[in-house]
């Protein structure tokens, strides 16, 4: 396939799971772009390989779609407004701001802190930030965040504060990970992926993460992508 082809899959996950909340399967991806299945999973391969979106274990099916799941995680996403009835699997604490960033809308995120287990509902979108004492816990260094980016991003947990992300880390991590404040992972969101969606958008560089990183105090060894 050429490159405008390869794109127009991509866009065409990332319409679908913006608006049904899954992504769509490598015969519908034939039959909306008038190619074969073999052309879509070569595309697939092709986008994956650039990090453009994640394939299932099995290599057959999208698995992730940054900030989107394809498949049931840790925090379920729902629009603020009632009459919306989308819904969403974040991968992680990250993600599910990122939904709300992508989308530009102010939704409603549902999880559990890992440490005690209690159920953790909360509102956030482009202008309204997390509550403050919530706070988000990152396992791995950002060099490595694509040796498993699955298991990366599920682990990327929200707690109901920072004494219970460092509770847990010292019971099951000692000494790994870095805690973060979710309103610090919030600002961080609506500059990683809020054009995601843009018809125009090109994937960021390096250069440009890194910046976006530094932009929200998150500096540092931990910090330096690769």
């Amino acid at each position: 396939m050429t490159s405008p082809d390869r794109r127009q899959v991509r866009d065409l996950v990332y319409q679908t799971l913006a608006a049904e909340g899954r992504a769509p399967s490598v015969a519908e991806l034939a039959r909306r772009t008038g190619t074969t299945p073999a052309d879509v999973h070569h595309a697939l391969h092709d986008l994956a390989d650039a990090h453009a979106l994640v394939l299932s274990d099995d290599g057959d099916a999208v698995r992730m779609a940054h900030p989107f799941s394809a498949a049931p995680m840790a925090f379920v996403v729902t629009p603020q407004d009632g009459r919306d009835d989308r819904r969403w699997w974040g991968g992680c604490a990250w993600d599910a701001f990122g939904i709300s960033a992508a989308l530009r809308l102010d939704v409603r995120i549902d999880t559990a802190c890992p440490h005690c287990a209690t159920q953790l509902s909360y509102r956030a979108g482009p202008g309204t930030p997390p509550p403050g004492d919530l706070a988000v816990r990152f396992p791995r260094p950002a060099d490595r965040w694509w040796d498993d980016v699955v298991a990366t991003c599920t682990m990327i947990r929200t707690f109901c504060s920072r004494d219970h992300a460092e509770l847990w880390t010292a019971e099951h991590a000692s000494g790994e990970g870095y805690i973060a404040a979710a309103t610090t992972v919030w600002e961080l969101a609506t500059p990683w992926y809020g054009d995601r969606l843009d018809p125009q958008f090109e994937p960021h560089d390096r250069e440009k993460n890194q910046q976006l990183l530094d932009g929200v105090g998150l500096t540092g060894p931990f910090w330096h992508l690769p």
